[in-house]
C-alpha cells in the first residue's frame, strides 16, 4: 500500500488527511534520512487517528510524549535507527520544554486565560501542550522552539502580571483528576445505554448526542448507538465530558449487566 492509498483508507476528512500526511512526512524523514523527527502537539482524537494510520503502515518505532505520564496533548516522536525514543525524550535539550508562570497573590486565572495570553503572543496551539493550573502559578509544556518567545515576551495573563522561568520536565506537577464513581446496570453493552449510565442521562438523550456526532469511543467518533462498549473504553461527549468503563461485573439477578464507571468532574 503506497502513501496515497494509505491516506485514502485512514483519513475521514480533508483536514484529517492533511494531518496524517504530515505525520507520514515526519516518519519518512526519520526512516529515510536518519534524523530525529516529531509532530507538533496532537489532541487525543488526532493521536488516535495517527495511531490507526501507523498501525496500518506497519508498526514503526515511535513514542507519544507530552512532558509527563498521562499528558493529554502529546507529540509523536520518530527516532532514527540509531536512537531509542526514551533517550531523546529524557534529553534536557530534547524537543519539549516546560516553563512555570507565577502570579501575584489573589490572582484567579483559568486555563482559558493562560491559553489566550500565550496565543496572543502569536504562538499557535499546536506548539503548546498541556497547561497545568496550580495554586498561584501555572506550568506549560511547549515545543522547545517556542521557548525563547515564551520566556522573553510572556508578561501577563488577563490583568495579572506573570513571572516566568524555565523548569525541567521532571518538575511538572499535574494534579490527579477528580472522578466520580458510577455504579449502574444496563440491558446490553450498547453505546447509548452505557453513555446514559455514565452521564446520568436518559437513553434517548444519549442517542441524540451520538447521532449528532458528539460522542467518541477511545477518542474516535462513533455515530452508532448499538456499538458494543468494552471494559476499559473511554467515552467522551462534547458538552458532558469523559467517563471510563472501569469494570463489567457480569449479570445481576434480573439479567442486567452491572457496570462500574468513572466520570471525570
Amino acid at each position: 500500500m503506497n502513501k496515497t492509498e494509505l491516506l485514502d483508507r485512514c483519513a475521514r476528512s480533508g483536514e484529517e488527511r492533511t494531518l496524517l500526511a504530515r505525520v507520514l512526512d515526519k516518519l519518512e524523514l526519520a526512516q529515510n534520512r536518519g534524523v530525529p523527527a516529531h509532530t507538533p502537539f496532537l489532541t487525543p482524537g488526532e493521536q488516535a487517528a495517527a495511531a490507526d494510520l501507523l498501525t496500518a503502515w506497519g508498526y514503526p518505532r515511535y513514542a507519544a510524549f507530552g512532558g509527563y505520564e498521562g499528558a493529554e496533548r502529546n507529540i509523536l516522536y520518530f527516532p532514527p535507527d540509531w536512537q531509542e525514543p526514551e533517550d531523546a525524550l529524557s534529553d534536557p535539550e530534547g524537543p519539549l520544554a516546560a516553563l512555570e508562570g507565577t502570579f501575584p497573590n489573589g490572582a484567579a486565572l483559568t486555563h482559558r486565560d493562560i491559553l489566550g495570553s500565550l496565543m496572543g503572543l502569536g504562538i499557535t496551539r499546536e506548539k503548546l501542550g498541556d497547561i497545568l493550573i496550580l495554586e498561584g502559578k501555572c506550568q506549560v509544556v511547549a515545543l522547545r522552539e517556542a521557548l525563547p518567545i515564551l520566556l522573553s515576551q510572556w508578561e501577563s495573563a488577563g490583568r495579572w502580571k506573570v513571572s516566568v522561568g524555565e523548569i525541567p520536565l521532571s518538575a511538572l506537577t499535574p494534579r490527579p483528576p477528580t472522578v466520580k464513581t458510577v455504579r449502574d446496570t444496563v440491558a446490553a453493552l450498547r453505546l447509548d445505554a452505557v453513555l446514559a449510565a455514565g452521564f446520568s442521562t436518559s437513553r434517548s438523550k444519549a442517542a441524540d448526542f451520538i447521532s449528532a456526532g458528539r460522542v467518541s469511543i477511545n477518542h474516535r467518533e462513533c455515530m452508532k448507538g448499538d456499538r458494543t462498549v468494552n471494559e476499559g473504553d473511554v467515552l467522551t461527549c462534547r458538552g458532558l465530558g469523559k467517563c471510563v468503563v472501569k469494570e463489567v461485573l457480569g449479570a445481576s439477578r434480573k439479567g442486567r449487566i452491572m457496570l462500574v464507571l468513572e466520570r471525570y468532574v
